[in-house]
Parts: structure tokens; C-alpha cells; sequence
């Protein structure tokens, strides 16, 4: 009895002294690390697994050191192997704290809530992925030690190992599904082919990422429904990304209009209307007649904004803006469908009139610059020479 209260008491003793170790190591960390970010960190995330893990450790010392005099008893084995089963879970527990901790400085380096965040989010997705597959690996490795620390377990290691070619390959065909999906995450987070908070269209909705893992894509759709979808699909089928260089998007508003239509005072109550508003950016807006066929011209309005949800509301304010200008200010552009009554012969009243020769103006060879896609500003010349290449210079011969 005696020795088993000294086993005890040595226990206790052992786990106070740890405790108090790490609560002063606790405490100097974060006296001298307040300018630290990392120090910082450390204190608020990894003080609680340090403890358990620490405690744990010094019980068991204090245990396999104080019960000399059970050597070889059931009951000393069985406490020292769960004792080793709680030190090997509590360091994974420490190890995978300190590797989160470390992520979270690193992010926190990256701000996202800045107009030009491309980069920062691309590193949030690579770190975040990650930090997944991190976790991961430390909770299959952590199983596998504990494993191994059973000796039944360790005597089928050599026949396990010997059919680990013919179970992998097994193992491979009937996940090969779910492998697919995680190396597809891994190649999106390292690709930056799509990155978290883009702005996609996928299987015709528009939303954004929300969420990246390495088995599924959570996209957030415009009317705060959720569309999952495997990683793979973002691998192997086409999608728009509008945010993958730059936040900032062109959209269109297109109407269908009479053949009568003003276009060039219709450009101008268009530069009128998105200069008066805070949705346009400043850099596009070209009004230009992009099909005539039938009895309409369709005239399309190109404008700019910083991101996708302000260039929602800017078309729809177009769209809005200019069918009432129409409707109110020029009648005679709106839609409309023309029929000519001729007699019995399919003579047609305009053919009996000899039509006067129009008076010829000099034609106007320079297009304003809200009539350009392709030209007329720094936007425009810019993105000109991304679809067509810049303008070689040549060079005088000798």
C-alpha cells in the first residue's frame, strides 16, 4: 500500500511541477512577445495543448520510474501503455497546434480586405489547403504510431507489408474517385486556376467561393443558395472565372432598337448617366451597334466596375435608365414592325417616286472615344494589345 500512495504522490507531484513549468513559460511568452505576432499566436493557441501534452509526459515518467517494485505486473503495463497512448496523442495534438499557429501568422501577413487582394487570396487558398491536408497526415500517422505500439499489431507488419502492393492497388480502384478529388484540390490550390472569394460562373450560376477543400467546392450563389461541387469538376469542364486577375469586370446591356435610333446621343446620355453614379469605376463605358439584321439594330453598352456586385447593379441601372430615355425621349426608337400595302399587281406606291440623290457629306473617319472597345483610351489601347499584340516596330535596313 505504501508503495502504491508513493506512486501516486509522485504522479501528482510530477503534473503540479509540469503545470507550473508551463504556466511560467506561458507567462514570460507573453510578457516579451506582445510585439510578436508569431509569440503572439503561440500564448492564445498553443498554451492548452502544451499543458495536456506536458502533464501527460511528466505523469508518465514519474509512473514508469516510481513502480519499480511492480516490475512485470498486468497492471504496470497496462498504465504505462496508455500513458504512451496519451503522450502520443497530446504531441500530435501540440505539433498540429504549432503548425496552425504558424499558418496563421502567415496569413495574417496577407490582408484580403484590400481592393487589390489577388494575391493575398491565393496564398489564403494555398495555405488553407494546406493546413487540411497537414491535419490530415498528422491524425493517419498518429493512429498508425498508436498502432503500433500494440504488439499483436506489430506481428502482422511483416505479412501486411508483403501484401501492401496487391491491398494498394485494390485500395486504389475502389477510392479512385475519391483520390481523383484530392489530387484535383491540391492542383487547384497550387494552380491558381480558382482561389477563395472568386467570382465564378459555374453550371449557369453566379456566385463566388466560398469554401475549398480537398474533396469539394462550396460556391456561393448570387441568392445565398450553396452549389457543391467535387474539385475534379473545376479540373476537367470549363468555367468562368471573372476574378482571376483583377477584381475589377466589363459587362454589357444590349437592346434592340429601331433603325431610327440616335446612336450618338444615345452614347452621350450613357456617358451621362455612369458619370453621375459610384457603381462605375471610371475606366470603360462605349456604347456601339453591334448587329443590324431584320427590323432592329442591336446596340450594346459596355461599362466597368471594381467588382462583380457592383457591375450587377451598374447593368441593371443601364438597362433601366436608357428604356425609359427611349420610351420618354425618342419614341420613334423603339421597336417597331413595318408593312407596305401595294395593288393588285404588287405595285408599291414608293417605286412611282423618283428618289432624290442624297446630298453627300464627308464622312467622319475618327470614331469618338466612348464608340471604341479596342482604342481611344489607356484601357482601351491596353486591351488591344492583349488580343491582337502590340505593334511591331521596324527597324531601318542597312
Amino acid at each position: 500500500m505504501q508503495s502504491y500512495l508513493t506512486t501516486a504522490v509522485a504522479a501528482l507531484a510530477a503534473a503540479a511541477v509540469a503545470l507550473f513549468l508551463v504556466e511560467v513559460v506561458h507567462r514570460l511568452t507573453r510578457r516579451f512577445g506582445r510585439r510578436s505576432q508569431l509569440l503572439t499566436e503561440l500564448t492564445d493557441h498553443a498554451h492548452r495543448p502544451f499543458q495536456v501534452a506536458a502533464t501527460v509526459l511528466a505523469v508518465q515518467f514519474a509512473v514508469r520510474f516510481s513502480t519499480g517494485y511492480a516490475v512485470g505486473e498486468g497492471w504496470r503495463r497496462l498504465l504505462l501503455h496508455l500513458l504512451i497512448l496519451g503522450v502520443i496523442a497530446t504531441t500530435a495534438w501540440l505539433v498540429a497546434s504549432l503548425l496552425i499557429v504558424v499558418e496563421d501568422t502567415a496569413l495574417a501577413r496577407f490582408r484580403v480586405d484590400v481592393p487589390d487582394n489577388r494575391h493575398a487570396r491565393r496564398v489564403r487558398t494555398q495555405v488553407v489547403m494546406l493546413r487540411r491536408l497537414t491535419i490530415a497526415v498528422i491524425v493517419i500517422l498518429t493512429v498508425g504510431v498508436m498502432l503500433m505500439t500494440f504488439p499483436s499489431v506489430r506481428g502482422i507488419g511483416a505479412g501486411v507489408l508483403t501484401s501492401a502492393g496487391v491491398v494498394g492497388v485494390v485500395a486504389a480502384l475502389a477510392a479512385q474517385s475519391l483520390l481523383g478529388n484530392v489530387f484535383a484540390g491540391l492542383q487547384l490550390a497550387f494552380s491558381d486556376a480558382v482561389r477563395l472569394d472568386d467570382v465564378v460562373v459555374v453550371e449557369g450560376e453566379w456566385g463566388r467561393i466560398e469554401e475549398l477543400t480537398l474533396s469539394y467546392v462550396v460556391v456561393q450563389i448570387w441568392d445565398d443558395r450553396r452549389l457543391i461541387l467535387p474539385t475534379s469538376y473545376f479540373t476537367s469542364k470549363p468555367f468562368q472565372n471573372w476574378t482571376r486577375t483583377e477584381a475589377a469586370v466589363l459587362g454589357t446591356a444590349e437592346f434592340d432598337v429601331d433603325w431610327a435610333v440616335p446612336v450618338q446621343t444615345m452614347r452621350e446620355e450613357l456617358r451621362r448617366l455612369v458619370e453621375g453614379t459610384e457603381l462605375w469605376d471610371g475606366r470603360v463605358c462605349v456604347l456601339q451597334v453591334t448587329d443590324a439584321t431584320g427590323g432592329t439594330v442591336r446596340v450594346r453598352a459596355l461599362v466597368s466596375a471594381a467588382d462583380a456586385g457592383s457591375l450587377w447593379d451598374l447593368r441593371c441601372l443601364v438597362r433601366e435608365h436608357l428604356v425609359a430615355w427611349i420610351r420618354d425621349n425618342r419614341p420613334t426608337a423603339m421597336p417597331r414592325i413595318r408593312t407596305e400595302l401595294g395593288d393588285a399587281s404588287s405595285n408599291l406606291p414608293w417605286q412611282w417616286v423618283q428618289p432624290r440623290r442624297p446630298v453627300r457629306r464627308p464622312a467622319d473617319t475618327e470614331a469618338p472615344d466612348d464608340a471604341r472597345v479596342f482604342g481611344g483610351s489607356d484601357d482601351g489601347d491596353a486591351r488591344s494589345e492583349a488580343f491582337v499584340g502590340p505593334e511591331e516596330t521596324s527597324s531601318p535596313r542597312p
